[in-house]
Order: structure tokens, then sequence, then C-alpha cells
């Protein structure tokens, strides 16, 4: 059995890796629209929240060492890039969601697609890279020491 399997496998639920939308609102835990931030707009508030450039040392930390944000989430900022279910897209204008009239989906993997989205920021980046809005993407089958994720446990969902 693939490793990513086992949690899915013992629980009989099913896990996910988050949307990007679904990263975004969850970093930003009921936060005002335009925050930078988690828990505001005070760059020099991000090591109460954050292993970053400027704090970490140049190495990972353990999660749970830093302020949670209001919904208790840890290491929303920094610490590592995570990993989101889209491939990366520019987002719609203005116009095109007023013309559209209606919700817009998030888009899941593309079938081919060789890269996927990254939020958050890590342990080597400055304070603009860990921003709730601020995105990255990296080819999906590379690895590296400042790329991490976390799962989304999709409720009513059975594992198959």
């Amino acid at each position: 059995m693939p490793r990513h399997q086992e949690l899915p496998e013992k629980e009989g639920k099913t896990y996910e890796l988050p949307t990007e939308a679904e990263w975004e609102y969850a970093c930003r835990a009921g936060g005002k629209d335009g925050d930078l931030y988690g828990f505001g707009n005070e760059p020099k508030e991000l090591g109460d929240y954050a292993w970053f450039g400027e704090n970490s040392g140049s190495k990972t930390h353990p999660v749970g060492t830093k302020k949670a944000n209001r919904w208790g989430l840890f290491d929303m900022h920094g610490n590592v890039w995570e990993w989101c279910a889209d491939s990366p897209r520019k987002y719609p204008t203005k116009e095109e969601v007023e013309k559209r009239k209606g919700a817009i989906e998030d888009q899941k993997d593309p079938e081919g697609s060789e890269r996927r989205v990254l939020r958050g920021g890590s342990w080597n980046s400055g304070p603009r890279d860990c921003r709730s809005a601020h995105r990255s993407s990296y080819p999906r089958a590379n690895r590296d020491s400042v790329i991490g994720f976390r799962v989304v446990l999709r409720p009513g969902v059975r594992a198959p």
C-alpha cells in the first residue's frame, strides 16, 4: 500500500490536499479582507506566528511552537511552503467575475499538469512571501526542505 494511503485505509476517511481557496480561507481565519496575514497587517508581528528568514536559523521547526491563528491553526505562515491541490492559474479579473455572476469553482489539479500551487512561505522566506495571499508553484515531482503539506478531512466522504 502506498504511504499516502495509510491514514485513509486505517480510518476509513478521505484526506486530501486543500484547494488554494481553502488554504487561504483557513490562513485568514475570519480576518478582514485585505489583511496581509492571518493575524492582521503588521509584518513586525510575523515572528510571533511564523518561522521565516529572520528568525528560523535556516531550518524547519516543530509545528505549534509559535502562536496559532484565530481558528487554532499553527504554522500557516512560514516554516514550510504547503502544497495545494490546484495547478497555478491566473485569478479572474474583477470584470470576469462580475460577468460570470456565479460561483467560481476551484480548479483541481488537471490531469498531466506538472506544477502545483504552494502557499504560506517557509523558513527561508521574507515577510512578503509569508503573506496570506502570496502564491508560488513548484513542479509536483520535486521535493525540497522548504516544502511540506497539511491535509483536509472531507466529512462524509469514505475512503475507497
